[in-house]
């Protein structure tokens, strides 16, 4: 069982997104399916009998999309870093999952990778597929900016601290006349109870 799943939170279209998701990656599935019942609907004002939430799996990676209205949006703050072992997957995944959506980051190379971009989905979800190997296919990716500059070493020890089997795999800073403040954390590795 995964100790941590990225819940998604969609306005109405949850169960088209899950869809939309597991079409594109391979070892995917919808799981179950829950449906808001009378006290649910409700309390938050969702037809009943509507989705409420929607469970599925991407390249072995547990995922929950909820219906829960306009009140929350996406950011690219928060994004999923996918590692392809292909250039041809590459611009597969990144063809299919930019359709509808918007580019952040045009395809290409850069000088952190051979084959890189990153892309906002038509449902606002950020993704980066990047070229390149890892231990987890699909691997949540933080920012911190604007007003949270400088406090990703700081938001790490914290959730690093608060989970069992959770460790700071590697940290990079930012040296002196770099475009990063000097210190801060520049690209940081964690995993939090074993993920």
């Amino acid at each position: 069982m995964q100790k941590i799943v990225p819940f998604l939170w969609f306005e109405n279209e949850a169960e088209e997104a899950a869809g939309f998701y597991t079409s594109i990656f391979t070892a995917s599935s919808i799981g179950n399916v829950a449906r808001y019942g009378k006290e649910g609907a409700r309390i938050s004002g969702r037809p009943e009998g509507s989705v409420m939430t929607v469970e599925f799996e991407l390249e072995g990676e547990a995922f929950v999309a909820l219906n829960g209205g306009p009140y929350f949006k996406f950011s690219p703050a928060i994004s999923f870093f996918v590692s392809c072992e292909t250039e041809e997957e590459v611009d597969r995944l990144f063809g299919k999952l930019s359709e509808g959506g918007s580019v952040l980051m045009e395809l290409g190379e850069y000088p952190f990778s051979k084959r890189f971009g990153w892309l906002e989905d038509k449902y606002g979800v950020s993704w980066q597929i990047n070229l390149g190997s890892r231990r987890r296919k699909i691997a949540p990716f933080l920012m911190f900016f604007g007003e949270q500059y400088g406090k990703a070493e700081e938001a790490i020890n914290f959730y690093v601290s608060q989970l069992e089997n959770s460790d700071i795999v590697g940290m990079s800073r930012y040296g002196a006349g770099e475009e990063g403040r000097e210190g801060t954390v520049r690209h940081a590795v964690f995993s939090l109870g074993g993920v």
